[in-house]
């Protein structure tokens, strides 16, 4: 075991993708400007990330992902600690497979409840392997300045509070996370921090215990003196105890076993810890403490007074010269999380994207301001038509607007296999595409001469009826700007064979809507049109367009949201909306029927290849 636990150079792989732990220790390195990264790779075996980001000040670092150890072993050789933050049911197996890697250096485990047989196995092979484990049920271990793993000493500001952000004077070794945290408070307050610190855990059978990390320490030059935070249970204060009757340990060493309470009780008390019970009166916190100080140990009379005996220690050696002064670094501040910042008022920024329809923030989404749930089921009233006058209009509308609306959407859902859009549709089905992939090549099609008649027929009828034409002056105003009436005619039907869709939503309108004086004005510019030519009929896309205008204006919208809402292309949305389910319809029908890939016939394609000419 080398005399320093970790280095600036040290480098960690991170058994488990615990974002919090790494981030503290990114956080860390950042405090104290190391130089690369602690943590060289994640080890996640469900994660299909190849990198994860993390903070490091105010800017990010990427940290690799592999789904087994062996894999960052082998693109990180360098990384000698491992950090297994996995379950008490796989961290033994975690571990046994690190040991046959011959790579780690350096191993710990948080997991608290290994069963104690592993943990027996575990620890005789690390000891035969010579890989100091610390743990299990650790927060781990730390050198200030270089190297600390995961949570231990807390958060930055109270590492910085404890002078764990550089190196100090003191060695400690605890077995409780919490107390070392405690203890690196006390000897910051009392003394100038600590060089090394180790908390080895709380279970039964730890793999390092408190001999280990002393003797390590007492040839660390860095370490001036020792603190032995023990505690009631086991009797591995006692091997201390030997080793400086027998001068392996020549430091100072301060030392306290906590549960000197336990004698208080009439019976066998564990005090948190799994190793926190004693079995025998030796074991005792009570019969430790006089042993050690009987060892030379300077022991204090009760923990309140432990304070007092590290500041006499430190004092007593900085008078005789052996402990120096120490330059305190300038500590670079931690930037908060945005989230946190944001949560807490500290902050202020502008967004980038707006949204005035829907929130998703809290328990619930919300469809302009009504939750979904009150929307979703039939028995809350709320149709299809509802949720698109919320989502597309901020407004619920009455029924006979949303019963409109959707007849719209029927009546525009499909118009056979034939038609640009189904065909797109189909042809990529058909390539074995997916259901996105072929809906969106018929979606592509929709525009002036397929379904885009809506806008048209509603923003030129609009603007004829609001400027007072006649139905003549109207057909001779378009013809003077050379432009096709769109919402006008139809390749198949004409008066003598009407369209029924359009008969269909002349009759909803006449009975439902309060108003349609537009669809008044259009039906008089059909007849201007089909005494020219019987075909030249008001179809469908013009009569959808016309009385979406006719009912925006019973709704009670002035003619500039209207103008807005048809210039935005809202009324081309709705044909979108409706003929989506046709499409979709087509491209299952593709993909119910197994069709091949289609090819189209060369008879249907006039072929007229001269050949090339030759410049010269």
């Amino acid at each position: 075991m080398s005399n320093a636990l970790f280095t600036r150079d040290t480098q960690a792989i991170f058994w488990n993708n615990n974002k919090s732990a790494i981030q503290r220790m990114l956080d860390y390195d950042y405090v104290i400007r190391r130089e690369k990264p602690s943590v060289a790779a994640i080890v996640a075996p469900t994660s299909s990330n190849k990198f994860e980001k993390f903070f490091y000040g105010t800017d990010e670092v990427m940290i690799p992902v592999y789904r087994s150890t062996a894999e960052a072993v082998k693109n990180h050789p360098n990384a000698d600690v491992l950090l297994n933050f996995g379950s008490f049911r796989t961290a033994y197996d975690v571990t046994n497979e690190a040991l046959d890697m011959n790579q780690f250096r350096v191993i710990m485990i948080t997991a608290e409840g290994i069963p104690e047989r592993l943990a027996r196995l575990m620890n005789k092979k690390a000891r035969e392997k010579g890989v100091t484990i610390i743990g299990p049920a650790t927060v781990g271990a730390i050198v200030p300045g270089a190297f600390k793993v995961a949570n231990i000493g807390g958060t930055i500001e109270n590492i910085v509070k404890s002078k764990l952000h550089r190196p100090g004077s003191a060695g400690l070794v605890t077995r409780s996370g919490g107390l070392f945290n405690e203890l690196s408070n006390i000897i910051a307050l009392n003394a100038d921090g600590i060089a090394e610190g180790v908390a080895i855990g709380g279970d039964r059978f730890v793999g390092s215990v408190f001999i280990d990390h002393l003797l390590r320490m007492e040839k660390n030059p860095q370490v001036k003196y020792m603190i032995l935070l023990g505690e009631v249970g086991g009797r591995e204060e006692y091997k201390v105890i030997e080793a400086i009757k027998e001068g392996k340990i020549t430091k100072p060493v301060i030392g306290w076993c906590i549960g000197t309470i336990a004698k208080y009780f009439s019976s066998g008390v564990q005090f948190g810890h799994a190793g926190a019970s004693a079995n025998a009166e030796e074991e005792t916190a009570e019969a430790k403490n006089r042993a050690m100080k009987e060892a030379g140990i300077h022991v204090p009379d009760n923990f309140n007074d432990l304070p007092l005996v590290i500041k006499g220690v430190y004092e007593e050696l900085k008078g005789k010269g052996i402990i120096g002064d120490i330059e305190e670094p300038e500590v670079p501040p931690i930037p908060e999380d945005y989230n946190k910042a944001l949560a807490a008022g500290k902050i202020r920024k502008p967004r980038n994207f707006v949204c005035t329809i829907s929130d998703d923030r809290g328990e619930e989404a919300v469809y302009a301001g009504i939750p979904i749930s009150q929307v979703a089921t039939p028995d809350t009233g709320y149709s299809i038509g509802d949720v698109i006058s919320l989502l597309w209009f901020k407004k619920r509308y009455p029924k006979w607007a949303t019963d409109f609306i959707e007849t719209v959407i029927k009546t525009v859902a499909d118009h056979g296999p034939a038609v640009s859009g189904a065909h797109n549709a189909k042809v990529t089905a058909r390539a074995g595409k997916s259901v996105v992939e072929s809906l969106v090549t018929g979606l592509l099609t929709i525009g002036p001469r397929f379904g885009g008649a809506i806008d048209g027929a509603a923003k030129y009828f609009k603007y004829a009826h609001d400027n007072n034409m006649s139905p003549k002056e109207f057909v001779n105003y378009m013809k003077k700007q050379g432009i096709p009436i769109p919402g006008i005619g139809h390749r198949i039907k004409s008066v003598r064979n009407p369209d029924k869709r359009v008969e269909g939503l002349k009759k909803y309108a006449a009975e439902y809507f309060p108003a349609t004086p537009l669809l008044d004005f259009a039906l008089e510019v059909e007849k201007e049109t089909t005494s020219k030519k019987e075909n030249l009929i008001l179809n469908v896309d013009g009569t959808i367009g016309i009385l979406m205008v006719d009912m925006w204006r019973a709704l009670g919208y002035t003619d500039k949201e209207i103008n807005e809402f048809i210039e935005s292309g809202t009324l081309n949305a709705f044909f979108i909306l409706g003929r989506s389910i046709g499409f979709i319809g087509h491209i299952l029908d593709e993909k119910r029927l197994g069709m091949p890939m289609y090819r189209h016939p060369w008879d249907d394609i006039l072929y007229q290849v001269e050949k090339a000419e030759e410049i010269k």
